[in-house]
């Protein structure tokens, strides 16, 4: 979408939790973030992907930005006082790059760098700037369940022996493994045979082991699935208190390897999750029921997910 130079990308954030109309836009400078509101009186800039000619221009009274959100012009200024000003430029919004994926935030509490560090130490070896997306691949959900109960099932490994049985076929559950990380965990699945793992690097921390999948969560609400044939990503957004949207994006490595260890069927592993999500919904609204202990072992990507959001509720 943004591989020529001068194109643009309009999103909004976070549909009605956080409805920020931005804008991508790969300029001189590379992938960088506006706000695509008018300065002069907020309308909306960019509706669509488009290839950019000359200038932004705004379709209320012709006011106009270049590439870098700098005010150009506007008819019929004339007499104003202090004008233009900086406040007549778009406001740059934080935008990173890590391989192919662009994140934005409105107020980063960390950045980028910190968040994928650990990441890179198990995974740079990989060639994910070519990992290929696959639409025919990818899904959408809509779930009736809190989003933070949807992440807490995903922090744990503690329930596959229960409700994944094939999952639980290919991974070794006594080998299963959790890291925490400040804004961040992983959570490793080892697997039963070595032909449904990963050919690991010399380079790698993990060489001579048996890597079925590589799980990261990034706080608050992105997961990061490495299997051999590439990457399953995961995008939740609550949609309200008790509805989640759910977005799996895939993308491919090794082809060959798509039906085969532990992500050979993404899909019917996450519609196991939701029913079991859907479950807890309605039981944790019991006025009998008190939240239970974590397992130190297995839980304590769960227990890690609460204290961030604990954190950052209290630094507000």
């Amino acid at each position: 979408t943004l591989s020529n130079l001068n194109s643009a990308y309009p999103f909004t954030l976070i549909d009605d939790i956080l409805p920020e109309p931005l804008f991508l836009v790969r300029n001189n400078k590379g992938v960088e973030c506006y706000s695509n509101v008018c300065t002069h009186r907020g309308n909306l800039l960019i509706d669509k992907p488009c290839l950019l000619n000359h200038a932004i221009v705004c379709g209320y009274h012709g006011r106009r930005f270049d590439f870098s959100g700098k005010f150009l012009s506007m008819p019929e200024t004339k007499g104003m006082k202090n004008f233009p000003c900086k406040r007549d430029d778009l406001p740059k919004v934080n935008c990173s790059q890590w391989n192919q994926f662009i994140f934005t935030s409105l107020d980063p509490a960390f950045s980028l760098d910190e968040l994928f560090s650990d990441i890179e130490k198990r995974v740079n070896w990989m060639p994910i700037q070519d990992f290929v997306y696959r639409e025919d691949l990818s899904k959408e959900y809509t779930i009736d369940a809190n989003w933070a109960l949807y992440c807490d099932n995903y922090l744990e490994g503690f329930h596959i022996p229960f409700i994944h049985e094939d999952l639980n076929s290919v991974l070794n559950f006594k080998d299963y493994e959790v890291e925490i990380f400040p804004y961040s965990n992983l959570q490793i699945g080892y697997g039963k045979n070595q032909d449904d793992c990963f050919d690991l690097p010399d380079s790698s921390p993990d060489f001579g082991k048996n890597i079925a999948a590589y799980y990261f969560w990034l706080f608050p609400n992105i997961m990061m699935n490495f299997y051999p044939w590439g990457l399953s990503m995961n995008i939740i957004t609550p949609l309200s208190f008790n509805k989640t949207r759910v977005e799996f994006r895939s993308y491919v490595w090794n082809e060959e390897l798509l039906n085969t260890g532990a992500g050979a069927d993404v899909n019917k592993v996450e519609l196991e999750d939701q029913e079991i999500i859907k479950r807890v919904q309605k039981g944790v609204k019991s006025r009998l029921y008190k939240s239970g202990r974590f397992s130190p072992e297995m839980e304590k990507g769960v227990h890690h997910f609460h204290k961030l959001i604990q954190q950052f509720m209290m630094s507000n």
